[in-house]
């Protein structure tokens, strides 16, 4: 079952002479369940697509349909709220709420949408995440690892239809990345989880379904490794 098309997706930044094209007509569709990595030299615009898929940022033309929905064919706030139910984002620097304990950033999209946090639901979540022991810390006391396994829990909190991954691991040694990918493996092979990941680390693309390769703002390349 198709969960992502993207059609003629165009980002250009500036007018004129200074005008600078990320991305530039990209076309491709993801099927429910797929793992994909998306690679590319820096500045080839897989960070821009990414943001895109993400309705973070608006394209200059092009569509993005999640589940069928025409993202941008929203308005600002009902963009907000299907970013929020549909849509995962991790990101390298975990983008956790600092005044917010453990609990509480994996929490916060249910929070901010007003409805109630199941138990069941939350307790297999950091069971599985192995952070159970650290609900009451702050990000400031977790290791970066700790803190990326909170980012992937608020990512999968709400069981979004995709999660898209922005280098998550980055930031992080070998153990600790070869942990976060273990852990995003999982929850796309048991729960059929939708994946798509940026990496600048071959050995992680080719444990993907699927490589995708930008260069100059188009698809260079678009390969089925399984």
């Amino acid at each position: 079952m198709e969960i992502l098309r993207v059609e003629k997706l165009t980002k250009v930044y500036g007018k004129g002479d200074t005008a600078v094209t990320a991305l530039d007509h990209v076309s491709f569709s993801v099927e429910k369940g797929e793992f994909i990595a998306i690679i590319g030299p820096s500045g080839s615009g897989k960070s821009t697509l990414l943001h895109m898929l993400g309705g973070v940022d608006r394209p200059t033309s092009g569509k993005v349909y999640i589940n069928g929905t025409d993202i941008y064919q929203l308005d600002e706030s009902k963009l907000a709220i299907f970013r929020r139910r549909q849509i995962g984002l991790i990101y390298q620097f975990y983008n956790l709420i600092p005044v917010l304990n453990v609990e509480e950033n994996i929490t916060l999209p249910l929070l901010l949408d007003g409805r109630t946090v199941e138990k069941e639901n939350l307790n297999e979540l950091i069971t599985t995440l192995g952070v159970g022991d650290r609900l009451e810390h702050l990000p400031n006391q977790l290791s970066g690892g700790q803190q990326q396994r909170v980012s992937i829990g608020r990512a999968l909190m709400n069981h979004p239809a995709i999660v898209l991954a922005d280098e998550p691991t980055g930031n992080l040694d070998s153990k600790n990345s070869d942990e976060i990918i273990s852990l995003l493996k999982l929850y796309n092979g048991k729960y059929n989880q939708t994946l798509i990941l940026i990496t600048h680390d071959e050995k992680i693309a080719l444990q993907a379904d699927r490589i995708i390769s930008i260069e100059d703002g188009k698809i260079a390349k678009d390969e089925v490794i399984r």
